[in-house]
């Protein structure tokens, strides 16, 4: 349930764009059911620059540690930048020691298994201890993206948009609902 919650929350923001590729889609089969999140108002994939979030819903060939083949598991992960990484991890992004994090804990806020050094974080199947958390976090991971975005178009908004937001999924073509 609490994977539903956190789709529903995103797919709100203003200017979201998920991308959640399915089988028969043009994207790799590895990343098949699991979702990428962007600030994107245009509801084009933008191909110069990394998602914000990720939801991923199971292991990688480089990113087992998570355990995300068990059944009911999986993972979001977030660029929250080294001053909430802090917060939420008690040490910057750069002192991460990746061989003494248990990667497979759930509920809890870890440094990302390849990521945390880059100020990324992740928890393994959110629950009650972090849900509330994860939930804030993704909302300044959206609101940051958005500021790169505006920052690099020259398209700074300075009155936030009243209006019902844009936001838009796709599963294999560009297209927003």
């Amino acid at each position: 349930m609490s994977m539903e919650r956190i789709l529903a929350e995103v797919r709100g923001f203003d200017g979201v764009l998920e991308l959640a590729p399915q089988p028969g889609s043009e994207y790799p089969p590895i990343s098949w059911g699991d979702h990428f999140f962007y600030y994107a108002p245009d509801q084009r994939v933008p191909r110069n620059r990394q998602p914000y979030a990720t939801i991923v819903t199971k292991d990688y060939p480089d990113d087992t540690g998570s355990e995300l083949n068990a059944a009911d598991r999986w993972r979001v992960n977030i660029h929250v930048g080294t001053e909430l990484f802090t917060a939420l991890l008690g040490h910057p992004p750069a002192e991460t020691a990746a061989a003494a994090t248990d990667f497979s804990a759930a509920d809890v806020f870890l440094p990302h298994p390849l990521y945390g050094a880059y100020g990324w974080v992740s928890v393994v199947t959110p629950g009650p201890s972090t849900m509330d958390r994860v939930l804030e976090s993704l909302r300044v991971a959206h609101a940051a993206d958005r500021r790169r975005v505006e920052r690099r178009t020259g398209t700074v908004d300075d009155e936030p948009s009243r209006s019902v937001p844009s936001s838009g999924t796709t599963t294999g073509a560009q297209t927003a609902s």
